[in-house]
């Protein structure tokens, strides 16, 4: 990786695009740290460790804490795509057509997925705002009121439109997917912070000789499972199954054969970002009914559903995640749209007709790759939390299952791109003439 990364700053196109992902991410970086005008940041140190604040953490680089301009992140744009891209699926007839319509559709889908967003953002602020400031320990709005919420709601709303719009810069004219790569500089610029709070844990409030050794043993074992849960992680996410292609000549009777690679987990980190963004939602929108209703039995069903500390928690956060891991595979790879690519390109997996027999052929496959997906990020995601409940450890350990896979998914999908834009830069230098011109 270091070498390939040696070799990219060589490319002027390349290091370019590498420089303006910096840039954008030490923008967004900053923003994390300016404050919402009338709110006492500092009254939210003592809930930083919930498991609300962690999650929302995870999607604005620790804006949540600061409560910065960036404090809901692209949380609120994310629950946007899952909803839009549900309401594709033979829900809303105009949406399978713009589906449908290619590149003119897709710019359709993402502009009604902004206005939802600006929606979901401004009901989430509000109600998140609302709900810590109900807690009377905490006093977060200065000055509570219609006005100040309202205010609040517009900051915050503009904030995550603007973190939305630097994303898209990222994918455009930088490296990766830019909603992808802003919440993996939230989680690597967030490291420093977790690996002090665990030294002060288990080190500074500790005392007797029994009890640093164990607090030695306990970081050991957790250096230990992150790296080897960190090599089992980027083996999974490297590994594909080729699908054999053969390709028809009729001119002169041949066949030239290839393969087509499918990932083992053919839809990546997306399922876990899905999954935690769906969790974080509905837990900021109750937030908004605490002070009424908190004592209400279906407030206290409702809480216990979308808390990641409780048994149904966990239990709806691993189904999320292996429900979104089958949707986005087959949102991936369609195997309608490939079938007729192939037939198209005059190519077929052999043993298989073509057509139908070739959309059966993939969905199944895609079913049984999915399986080992959906089973992989299930178990990475839910080992933390379950050991964070059974020792109970720090609620940010419980959600590391969940930053390990975005930051090691990110960063192969960020090497992989640029390997590729290093090879077609190869292959553009060997098919041009390299004589100088008469």
């Amino acid at each position: 990786m270091l070498s390939t990364m040696k070799s990219a700053f060589k490319v002027k196109d390349i290091r370019n695009k590498i420089l303006f992902t910096l840039f954008v991410l030490v923008v967004f970086r900053i923003g994390s740290f300016i404050t919402v005008p009338g709110v006492n940041a500092k009254a939210l140190q003592s809930v930083a460790s919930s498991g609300l604040v962690s999650i929302l953490n995870i999607f604005s680089g620790g804006g949540l804490t600061n409560y910065s301009i960036f404090a809901m992140g692209v949380s609120p744009y994310i629950t946007a795509q899952i909803v839009i891209q549900l309401l594709q699926m033979d829900i809303v007839p105009k949406y399978v057509e713009w589906s449908k319509q290619g590149e003119v559709g897709r710019r359709k889908l993402n502009q009604h997925t902004r206005y939802l967003t600006i929606i979901l953002a401004f009901v989430q602020s509000i109600g998140i705002t609302a709900g810590f400031n109900t807690l009377s320990s905490l006093n977060l709005v200065q000055h509570p009121g219609a006005k100040t919420y309202m205010m609040i709601g517009l900051i915050l709303t503009g904030g995550t439109m603007l973190t939305t719009w630097m994303g898209d810069m990222i994918t455009d004219h930088g490296l990766g997917n830019g909603v992808s790569m802003i919440i993996f500089a939230g989680i690597i610029a967030r490291m420093p912070t977790g690996a002090y709070k665990l030294y002060q844990d288990y080190f500074v409030n500790v005392s007797g000789n029994s009890a640093i050794w164990q607090s030695v043993l306990i970081i050991a074992v957790i250096i230990i499972a992150v790296l080897i849960i960190t090599t089992f992680v980027t083996w999974v996410q490297q590994a594909d199954r080729k699908i054999p292609i053969q390709y028809t000549r009729r001119v002169t009777g041949n066949q030239d054969s290839s393969y087509l690679p499918l990932k083992v987990n053919v839809a990546g980190v997306i399922p876990v970002i899905f999954a935690s963004s769906f969790i974080a939602t509905p837990q900021t929108i109750l937030m908004a009914f605490a002070n009424n209703h908190s004592e209400d039995t279906w407030y206290q069903v409702m809480t216990n559903i979308f808390n990641m500390n409780s048994t149904g928690g966990i239990t709806l956060y691993t189904i999320l995640i292996i429900l979104f891991t089958f949707f986005y595979a087959f949102v991936q790879v369609n195997p309608e749209k490939l079938s007729e690519n192939l037939q198209k390109q005059g190519s077929y997996i052999p043993g298989v007709w073509p057509g139908h027999e070739t959309q059966v052929y993939v969905s199944n496959l895609l079913m049984r790759l999915s399986t080992v997906g959906a089973l992989f990020l299930g178990f990475v995601a839910l080992v933390p939390l379950i050991a964070q409940n059974v020792w109970d450890l720090d609620e940010s350990i419980g959600l590391g299952g969940t930053s390990l896979l975005i930051v090691v998914g990110v960063a192969i999908q960020t090497i992989q791109q640029i390997e590729g834009l290093m090879m077609k830069r190869q292959y553009v230098g060997f098919i041009q003439d390299p004589r100088p011109a008469e």
